[in-house]
C-alpha cells in the first residue's frame, strides 16, 4: 500500500523543488535540495544530487554563540538543570544524527531536520517517517528554537529536553516502542561508552540524559547577524539595499505582518511564539479537493491523475485540527504556531503543512487575507500589495538569513552519520 507520504514523493516533489534554488557559501558547502530537479523536463536533464558531491565538516565553537550572542537575537535562558557544556553538546549532536537510535537503524532526527536545507526538509511539504510512514505536518526548523517556550506546530511541548522523546517514540517518525527500547540500543554500541558519564558526572544514558544531551546541541542552532540586523541594530546604512528597506516598513506598517512577527527595539525573534488560524488548515480539513493531480511520469510526461484513483492506493489522509488537539478549546481550531522568520529564505516549504513552496506564494496567502473561515484570525485582513510592493516584501525577508549558517552546517556535516557497520 502506498502511504499519503509516498504518494507526495511520487507527485509533488518535481513541483515543490521548482522554486527552490541551491546556494553555494564555500568549496563543497551546498544548500537547498538534496536534488533540484530544475530543467527535468528536458530529456537532457541530469542529476545534480548533493550525495554525489563531497562535502566536508568542520567542528566549530558552538558555546561561543550563547556566550555573545549575534546582533539581532537576545541571550539564550540555560535550564539551570541542564547547563550546557562542551561534551553535553558533543554527545548531543552524535545522538542527533544517530540513524541506530530507531526501530530498524534508518531514521535520525537529522532525517527530516537536515542542516543544509535550513534544518528541516526542502523536498516534501510534510515529513516522511520510517518505512516512509506519512508524518501530517511539515518539518519545522530548529534555527533558534533555543528561544521558544511552545514546541511543535501546536505547541504541545514546553521544553526541549522532552521535545526529543515524542519523534523517538512515534509510530510513524522513529517508531521505537520505549524508552528504554533506545536506553538499551546505546548501551550496547561501543561508540558510546564513556560518553555520558564524562557529560554528566558519571551518569549514564537515561531518559533524562539523552533528551538533555539533544537538546543542549539544538540551543546553539542559533543565528542572527543578518544584513537586517546590521543595518536596524547595528546602524550600517549600506547593509540593506533600498528594496528590502521599503519592505520593511511595509512589514511593520501596512502589511501588519509584525503584529504576529514581532519586531523588538534591541532583537527580534519574528514572532509571537502565539497561535492563529490562517484558514490554511481550515481548508485542509473541509475545502473541496482536486477532482485529480499532475503526476511526473518522466521528464517531459505529466499526467493528470483522478484523485480516486491516488485514493485507491493510499491510506486515509490523517486529520489535523492544530492547536484544538492539545487544549480541546473550540476557539483554537486550525489554529497553529506563529514560526520565527529568520532564516526564512532556507525553510521552504512553508506553512504547518508545506502547501506553499515560495516566499512569493507566502506574500500572495497573506495578501488576500488568508482564507475566510468562521475561525480566522481578525488580524489577519486582505492588504492590497502591488506587485512592487511583493518583490519588497520578499527582499526583505531574505535579508534576514544569519551570517553563520555555513558554520553550523559544516559543524553538523562533521558528525558521524551512526550507520550500521
Amino acid at each position: 500500500m502506498i502511504t499519503p507520504a509516498r504518494v507526495i514523493i511520487f507527485v509533488l516533489i518535481p513541483f515543490l523543488v521548482s522554486g527552490l534554488h541551491v546556494r553555494v557559501y564555500g568549496a563543497g558547502i551546498e544548500f537547498g535540495p538534496g536534488d533540484v530537479k530544475e530543467g527535468y523536463k528536458s530529456s537532457e536533464y541530469e542529476t545534480r544530487s548533493f550525495s554525489l558531491i563531497k562535502r566536508t565538516g568542520k567542528p566549530a565553537d558552538l558555546q561561543a554563540v550563547l556566550k555573545s550572542p549575534p546582533l539581532g537575537l537576545p541571550p539564550v535562558s540555560i535550564p539551570k538543570d541542564n547547563p550546557i557544556t562542551f561534551e553535553k553538546i558533543q554527545l548531543g549532536r552524535k545522538l542527533f544524527f544517530d540513524r541506530r537510535l530507531s526501530l530498524n537503524g534508518t531514521m535520525s532526527c537529522a532525517m527530516c531536520h537536515i542542516p543544509e536545507q535550513g534544518f528541516t526538509n526542502n523536498e516534501l511539504a510534510t515529513a516522511v517517517g520510517i518505512e516512509g510512514r506519512t508524518v501530517r505536518r511539515n518539518a519545522p526548523t530548529l534555527y533558534n528554537v533555543a528561544y521558544f517556550a511552545n514546541i511543535f506546530h501546536d505547541g504541545r511541548e514546553k521544553r526541549l529536553e522532552y521535545q526529543v522523546w515524542l519523534p523517538m517514540l512515534a509510530v510513524n517518525e522513529m517508531a521505537n516502542p520505549s524508552i528504554g527500547w533506545v536506553v538499551e540500543i546505546i548501551q550496547q554500541l561501543s561508540d558510546y561508552e564513556g560518553l555520558f558519564e564524562a557529560a554528566f558526572n558519571g551518569r549514564g544514558p537515561g531518559v533524562e540524559t539523552i533528551g538533555m544531551a539533544i537538546a543542549s546541541y539544538e540551543r546553539t542552532l542559533i543565528s542572527g547577524n543578518s544584513t537586517f540586523d546590521r543595518w536596524y541594530y547595528g546602524g550600517e546604512e549600506k547593509a540593506l539595499d533600498e528594496s528590502a528597506k521599503r519592505g520593511f516598513r511595509l512589514f511593520t506598517g501596512k502589511g501588519q505582518c509584525s503584529l504576529c512577527h514581532r519586531v523588538n527595539d534591541n532583537y527580534s525573534l519574528f514572532t509571537d511564539d502565539d497561535f492563529h488560524n490562517t484558514g490554511i488548515g481550515w481548508y485542509e480539513s473541509v475545502g473541496e479537493e482536486p477532482a485529480s493531480y499532475p503526476v511526473q511520469l518522466s521528464p517531459g510526461v505529466v499526467v493528470q491523475m483522478p484523485a480516486k484513483v491516488i485514493e485507491s492506493v493510499e491510506e486515509p489522509k490523517p486529520g489535523d485540527i492544530g492547536r484544538y488537539e492539545v487544549t480541546l478549546d473550540p476557539a483554537d481550531r486550525w489554529s497553529y504556531k506563529t514560526p520565527s522568520l529568520r532564516n526564512v529564505e532556507l525553510t521552504a516549504p512553508y506553512m504547518h503543512n508545506g502547501k506553499l513552496n515560495t516566499l512569493r506564494e507566502v506574500v500572495d496567502f497573506y495578501a488576500k487575507g488568508g482564507v475566510a473561515n468562521p475561525y480566522l484570525d481578525p488580524l489577519i485582513t486582505p492588504k492590497g500589495f502591488t506587485n512592487r510592493e511583493k518583490v519588497d516584501l520578499v527582499s526583505f525577508l531574505k535579508s534576514i538569513t544569519g551570517d553563520n549558517i555555513r558554520i553550523l552546517v559544516r559543524d553538523a556535516f562533521a558528525s558521524p552519520i551512526g550507520d550500521h557497520n
